[in-house]
């Protein structure tokens, strides 16, 4: 008999590839189900977390800390704890791989503690206010403020015109098309330069996997694709765009791992979103309509 399951790899494979690759790691080598998990919201908090042996359709335990770093105000570690516990107890499905939505939801139910005062992660009263300074003030420029974030986006010019398709979701992971009319290849990658530059959901996605064709000047073509780790994922957006005849336009479809494996499944569903994100766009109306390339207007 194993002294792990494949679930468990499964989710130490993902979420060391969405995250660090430390992210979630085994404690001791004579405990295959004993995990340290640190928080990628707050790093200076590692957690012990249980598997058990027949996990997913078990959920797994919050034991308590790990470590807490010296950063951290006495007694927030235990808060923290207390905190993912509630988290998981909301989310857990049996069934379902769970590591993910925890940390991305142990996330939000940190920054909404600090906020209503319910959690100080840091003792500012233990700090030495700095001396006076003469020395006039200098503005940060690797703040990650909403001001800089503005800023950035500013620099990358207006949002790109993206169609989007619905959600889909199958066996913890998500997947996630949309479109966008393009004209000329460096334009197509300003779309997705973008799109990872400002949609924080987006750049944390495991794939974001893209295709794009367009016509130039003079009859000249241009089309490429992109699997982002994804193997053969992107040729097959491509052959989608292909075989609808369509021309002008970009496809990306992001996904988010949910820690189980699909295997070939993974490409139909890569492909109905991302034809449901033309269908969306006004790219195609119906199988007919192919003619030209784009079959009407988009909705953003």
């Amino acid at each position: 008999m194993s002294t792990t399951n494949d679930a468990i790899d499964d989710e130490v494979t993902s979420i060391n590839s969405i995250f660090d690759e430390d992210t979630l790691s085994p404690v001791s080598p004579n405990d295959a189900y004993l995990y340290s998990l640190r928080l990628p919201s707050l790093p200076s908090v590692t957690l012990r977390i249980e598997f058990p042996h027949d996990y997913p359709d078990a959920p797994p335990s919050i034991l308590g800390t790990q470590s807490v770093g010296e950063d951290l105000q006495k007694g927030v570690g235990s808060q923290v704890v207390q905190v993912v516990r509630d988290v998981l107890a909301s989310l857990y499905r049996p069934g379902e791989a769970c590591v993910y939505d925890l940390l991305e939801d142990v996330r939000e139910a940190l920054e909404i503690a600090e906020k209503q005062g319910t959690l100080h992660l840091h003792d500012t009263a233990a700090v030495d206010p700095p001396e006076p300074s003469t020395a006039p003030a200098r503005t940060s420029t690797t703040s990650s403020s909403p001001q800089n974030d503005d800023a950035t986006a500013a620099a990358l010019g207006p949002p790109p015109p993206w169609s989007l398709a619905m959600p889909l979701t199958s066996k913890n992971s998500l997947f996630l098309a949309r479109s966008a009319p393009v004209s000329y290849p460096a334009q197509a990658r300003a779309y997705l330069a973008h799109l990872l530059a400002t949609d924080k959901k987006a750049a944390r996605a495991t794939h974001n996997m893209v295709a794009w064709r367009m016509r130039g000047p003079g009859g000249a073509s241009y089309q490429d694709c992109d699997d982002d780790g994804e193997t053969a994922a992107g040729g097959r957006l491509l052959h989608l765009l292909q075989v609808m005849d369509l021309w002008g336009v970009m496809v990306v479809v992001s996904r988010w791992y949910g820690g189980t494996h699909l295997g070939p499944d993974r490409f139909r569903i890569i492909g109905a979103v991302a034809r449901e994100s033309l269908v969306v766009g006004g790219w195609v109306r119906g199988e007919k309509e192919k003619e030209g390339g784009k079959g009407g207007k988009g909705r953003k």
